[in-house]
Order: C-alpha cells, then structure tokens, then sequence
C-alpha cells in the first residue's frame, strides 16, 4: 500500500504519495531487473544496513533500493555527493558473513524506482521510492528485431577481432527482458546505462540500445586494434 513521506520529506514540503521506504545502496554501476549483482560490504554503514536486512524473517522483504552515483565515489570520505533519481528495487538474495563484519552478498534487481526522498540521518540512507510502471511502447516487435539483429553483429564483431567473449546464450524472447539483457551486456559508458534505464518503455530502450550499439561497432571498424572494453558477463534472472 502507498505510504506517505518520511516526516523529514514532508517538512521539505513535499506531499505526494510513495509507495516504500527503502534501505539505499548507491553505487558507482546500474542495476536493471532481472540482474543479478554481486557486492563486497565493508564499509560501517552497509554493513549496518546488510545486518538489518537479515534480521527480516521473510526473505522476500529483504529489499534495498540501488541508484547510481552523479557526482562522487563509492568510498572515502567525501562520498556520494547526489545520486541518479531513477534506481531499482533490489533484492538480497545471497549472503555470506566474514569474522570482521564483512559481508560478501548478491542481489537481483525487481523493478525501477524513483527516488523521491533521502533520509541521511540514520546508521545508512533510506529513500522514500515509487515504483515505475513497465510500457511496451509503440514498435516494440520492430525495435525487437532491429535490437537483436544488432547484438549478434556487435558479438560477431567482437569474435572476430580475438575481443571479450559475449555470451551466446539464447536471448530472452520477451522484448522488455530482452532490453535489460542488452543494456547490461553491452560494453557502455554509465550515462549510456543510465539513459537505458530512465527510458520511457521497452520500444525506445530497445531503439537506444540499437544506437549504441551501432556506435560501438562503428568505432570498431575505425579501431580495428581496440576491441570493446572488457565487457563483464551479467547473470539473467526472471525473478
């Protein structure tokens, strides 16, 4: 059920309606759903908000909400100055705890969300969150085809200049899955996945993930000696 906004966000004025309050864990990377992502805790605050979320009998409601970072670092003392607004809801999925409070887990992204408010007074940050809806879109099954017919040219491209191996896995064959796949498999810089998950429904992630691909092997045939980046395999999950 909806709930209001923390009374910090409601004395800055705002009054619209939100739908969680979640555990924030900016990063320096972008989650999409259906993305599995392993993280290493070892800094006070998420080791804090790790040791809370297992205290939650209920394992489905280990959730945490991830954004990526604007300006600032992960780590050290200056830290995130702001944070992307558009993020998703994560959930804790794996876990193992070290002797000295460190903790190694993993998570899988659910759906996005919107950050519509921050609490820093805490032991670690808690956003007040909404959730975005997922669209089709118009021209899905087209992007669709275009955005498939393109990543097996990039992982050919790829292949054939000894670059980092592209899983030849079979894709997803629904189109929204497929989008995320894509914007996480494909060697991009974090504005590009950043814009991926800020799209307004699947047709146009499909269509921007197309461009950027395209981009990527364009660049290729005009560098033949400087393959993509090292592209990080990312586990797919329906869940």
């Amino acid at each position: 059920m909806p709930r209001t906004l923390s009374p910090a966000a409601a004395a800055a004025g705002r009054v619209l309606q939100v739908d969680a309050a979640l555990p924030m864990f900016p990063l320096g990377s972008v989650l999409y759903p259906g993305m599995h992502l392993p993280l290493h805790v070892f800094e006070d605050r998420y080791r804090a908000l790790v040791n809370d979320l297992l205290t939650e009998p209920d394992e489905s409601r280990r959730r945490l909400g991830i954004v990526a970072i604007r300006e600032g670092y992960e780590l050290g003392n200056h830290g995130m100055q702001s944070a992307h607004r558009i993020g998703c809801e994560a959930l804790l999925v794996a876990n193992r705890a070290y002797a000295d409070g460190r903790f190694d887990i993993a998570v899988v992204g659910r759906r996005r969300l919107r950050l519509e408010a921050m609490d820093t007074s805490g032991d670690y940050l808690v956003g007040d969150v909404t959730y975005l809806g997922e669209h089709a879109g118009i021209g899905v099954v087209a992007a669709d085809e275009a955005a498939r017919d393109a990543f097996e040219r990039y992982r050919q491209a790829l292949a054939s200049q000894s670059g980092p191996e592209l899983p030849d896995d079979e894709l997803p064959t629904n189109p929204q899955e497929l989008s995320y796949v894509l914007a996480a498999t494909a060697s991009l810089t974090l504005r590009e996945r950043q814009q991926l998950l800020e799209a307004p429904d699947t047709a146009e992630r499909l269509r921007l993930v197309t461009v950027m691909i395209g981009d990527e092997l364009t660049a290729m045939r005009a560098v033949p000696s400087l393959p993509a980046t090292d592209l990080a395999r990312t586990a797919w999950s329906p869940n």
